[in-house]
């Protein structure tokens, strides 16, 4: 049986290599955390990845780590919670503390621009392959794919709150989980 300890120092390294290596925000770090936790380790299954970004969007503050305490918190209770958000944000405090320290000769710098061009080039593919790969877990039902469809065009081709966006879609899961919609499949 593993120990507890084992599975912290894991858990720390594990997030701390995925914030140190992943660019483009906190949805191409869910790819990272699905194929780290739930492929490789199987700490964690698709459906726990999905709810726990689903509530880690809807609470406060920054979802990504929201997201690591969620998952932490079920690989190993409060410990692991507070393991994963410090491994996952301590790259990104060390690297802000560099770019501050450093940031007149940075900032016209041509060969930095470039970079970040490139690796803003391929944000979108990892986004999309995350997508992808979550579409059969996330969409049991017509309702869920009608409601990604009116979400997705909402969200993409007009300025309504995407909050208010979020409490729609819980009261229609709600509607539908309660079998006031009929989600038939067929």
């Amino acid at each position: 049986m593993e120990k507890k300890g084992n599975r912290l120092l894991a858990i720390f390294c594990t997030m701390f290599k995925i914030g140190l290596f992943t660019f483009g925000g906190g949805w191409s770090i869910i790819a990272q955390m699905q194929n780290e936790f739930v492929d490789k380790r199987k700490w964690m299954t698709e459906d726990q990845i999905i709810d726990y970004m689903s509530l880690a969007k809807s609470f406060p503050g920054i979802m990504i780590i929201n997201m690591s305490v969620f998952s932490g918190y079920a690989m190993a209770g409060a410990a692991g919670a507070a393991v994963a958000a410090v491994g996952l944000s301590l790259p990104a405090l060390l690297a802000i503390a560099v770019v501050t320290y450093f940031y007149g000769a940075l900032r016209d710098n041509v060969y930095v621009a470039k970079v970040l061009s490139g690796v803003r080039s391929v944000v979108i593919p990892i986004i999309l392959s995350a997508c992808v790969r979550m579409w059969p877990t996330a969409l049991k039902g017509k309702s869920a794919v009608v409601l990604l469809t009116v979400s997705f065009l909402v969200c993409t081709f007009t300025n309504f709150s995407k909050l208010l966006v979020i409490v729609i879609a819980l009261a229609i899961g709600l509607l539908v989980w309660r079998g006031r919609i009929n989600d038939d499949l067929s």
